[in-house]
């Protein structure tokens, strides 16, 4: 993510009601509605931070180190109990020998992921390494972990180009690299993925960014293609609605879009669909379902996307927060009419109450 303003990288909890800063000036939460600060970390305490992931609202947070002035290597993840009496709040740390390119939390687990290879460990009491899994060049650390108690999903790039490696940390044993299941999501590099809240559904895009595909966790089949574009993107985020009825994502070229999933109908189709019989090359875009509603945010600074909480039955909105430091909020209804109903810049707002 592109170093404006010293954000170094950024990251929802896992109900998408906080956000968390890794920042060339250490760690700062925010709460999401209403919009405060929940919290910081200066740089006197962590240094530069490079990655941080919450758990939850809870008191534990996962640092990795980097930046300009790391005080932590960046291939260690350690523990910060702000619970803690004292200075001395750090209370695990993991440590390997390449660098950490991300970090998953769950209540009873911690997922650390290196270029090519996971790690999973038994958390937070008495870390015991649970699995460890070897993936095929991952260097954007992509992985995903179902926050459910039911199901303990876990999610990465497969062996096989463009595949994703699903494995249920509940039913595999422990020390095992027992066989996950693969589905062949993309023919191309995976770019992105995603996991909804309960488990049951993955999307994923690959490194082109022009599609997101859906799949089913359990049948392991393609339940929908949606379409971004048709010119290559990176995408940052793929986030699923709280009850998976929606799904938003964004990109490079600073739109945000928002596709339908549960009433597929509501998603806008090409103008070909209704032409009646074109030629194969022209059959890929008439297939897939374009956003039914979009926005923009500033292209040359990357975001996160989520969705907020419902205000009524017919209005749900989504979040966007990017590194320039500017928080978005849009309003869209099943109609597809999209609306900005607040914008903030959420680094100049002070520190509202303890973390």
């Amino acid at each position: 993510m592109a170093l404006q303003r010293g954000v170094n990288s950024l990251r929802f909890n896992q109900d998408q009601s906080c956000f968390c800063c890794a920042m060339e000036t250490g760690v700062r939460i925010f709460n999401i509605e209403p919009l405060m600060e929940k919290g910081h970390l200066d740089l006197d305490q962590v240094g530069s931070v490079g990655h941080v992931e919450m758990l939850h609202r809870c008191n534990l947070l996962a640092l990795v180190g980097g930046g300009s002035n790391p005080k932590f290597s960046d291939i260690s993840v350690l523990i910060w109990d702000d619970s803690r009496e004292g200075k001395d709040k750090l209370v695990l740390e993991f440590t390997f020998t390449k660098p950490v390119l991300s970090v998953r939390l769950r209540s009873d687990k911690i997922v650390i992921v290196l270029k090519n290879r996971i790690y999973v460990y038994s958390f937070p009491d008495n870390p015991t390494k649970l699995f460890e899994f070897d993936t095929r060049d991952n260097p954007k650390g992509l992985c995903d972990l179902c926050p459910s108690l039911e199901k303990q999903l876990l999610v990465f790039p497969g062996h096989k180009c463009g595949s994703l490696q699903l494995v249920d940390l509940c039913n595999a044993k422990p020390g095992s690299s027992s066989a996950p299941f693969t589905i062949n999501a993309h023919q191309s590099e995976l770019g992105c993925l995603t996991v909804n809240q309960q488990g049951t559904l993955v999307a994923s895009a690959s490194r082109k960014g022009t599609l997101i595909r859906l799949f089913d966790t359990q049948t392991k089949e393609q339940l929908v293609e949606l379409r971004r574009g048709t010119d290559p993107a990176t995408l940052y985020c793929i986030s699923f609605s709280h009850d998976s009825s929606f799904l938003c994502s964004s990109s490079d070229k600073g739109t945000v879009h928002i596709f339908a999933l549960k009433d597929t109908k509501l998603n806008r189709r090409s103008a070909l669909a209704r032409v009646g019989k074109v030629g194969p090359m022209i059959g890929q875009y008439v297939d897939s379902q374009w956003s039914l509603a979009s926005f923009t945010v500033p292209a040359e600074s990357a975001c996160i996307c989520a969705f907020g909480k419902n205000t009524s039955k017919n209005v749900n909105s989504v979040i966007a927060v990017c590194v320039d430091g500017t928080f978005h909020k849009y309003v869209f209804t099943p109609e597809g009419n999209c609306n900005r109903e607040a914008f903030d810049v959420y680094l100049d707002i002070c520190d509202d109450d303890i973390f």
